[in-house]
């Protein structure tokens, strides 16, 4: 998915459904980690993928907090 359409995307939740997303990439980085330390993984590059949409998920969370105040 394209960075620009998976911001889009995420703009469109409310918060719940976002902490709700981050919940679970959060729980896929550590099933990454774990994979990696036990020699199991084949993508490595999906750890950084999962670490920006964490921070890109953290962002839009951020925003939608400072726009209710």
């Amino acid at each position: 998915m394209k960075t620009n359409a998976y911001v889009e995307e995420l703009n469109k939740k409310d918060a719940k459904a976002l902490n709700e997303e981050l919940v679970s990439a959060k729980k896929e980085l550590f099933n990454l980690r774990f994979q990696k330390a036990t020699n199991q993984l084949d993508n490595t590059a999906r750890i950084n993928t999962v670490r920006k949409n964490i921070a890109r998920i953290q962002t839009v969370i951020t925003q939608k907090s400072k726009v209710a105040e």
